[in-house]
């Protein structure tokens, strides 16, 4: 019940009966209505803003800036591809959170300087987890997945995150040591498989 969605129509809330699909009803919570993303934020002030949507640009100056202003070092996570569909740049969360964001994105974005600081936007790619987690499958035989079993890999991936990572801003480890993070995951899943 912490999770609040917001679609093309607003704050998905009970009280809009007909016009809500069917799988966004667990989603729904009891609340007045909220047409829009940054009336949705400000009445919510959500500590995390994630965009899956595929709808370029919506996470706005408005937005950040209204995350920003209840958020020491608000969570941007504008995940849909291509790089024209992203929420937001980079440059535009860094710039519009004065350099406060936390920003990790679905494409890659080159590394921005804003006073002086330079900041290394992150890639939340499915990449890091789905083939390391295959592997852990296969190579312990397991013939079920659970749910302990992913999260298992997810904190396998979370451990391998150092506090230099997280002072450049970075929320996943650097793609570029993914045979080492592959066999950790593929490890840890595995060893969660036998577990169970």
């Amino acid at each position: 019940k912490k999770i609040c969605l917001v679609d093309s129509k607003g704050l998905i809330v009970s009280s809009r009966k007909d016009s809500l699909q069917h799988f966004k009803k667990p989603w729904a919570h009891e609340h007045e209505p909220v047409n829009n993303l940054l009336d949705a934020v400000k009445i919510i002030k959500p500590t995390i803003l994630i965009g899956s949507s595929g709808v370029g640009r919506t996470f706005t100056k408005e937005v950040i800036e209204a995350m920003a202003s209840f958020n020491e070092k608000p969570l941007i996570l504008a995940l849909s591809n291509p790089t024209s569909q992203s929420e937001c740049t980079a440059e535009e969360a860094y710039t519009w959170s004065k350099g406060r964001a936390i920003f990790a994105s679905g494409s890659p974005f080159d590394p921005f300087e804003y006073n002086g600081k330079v900041f290394v936007p992150g890639q939340a790619n499915n990449a890091y987890i789905f083939p390391r987690f295959g592997l852990g499958l296969v190579i312990s035989g397991a013939i079920r997945v659970r749910d302990d079993m992913l999260l298992a890999a997810s904190e396998a991936l979370a451990k391998q995150v150092t506090e230099e990572n997280f002072e450049k801003g970075l929320i996943y480890p650097p793609f570029s040591n993914i045979r080492k993070i592959s066999a950790n995951i593929a490890a840890n899943v595995a060893a969660k498989a036998y577990e169970l």
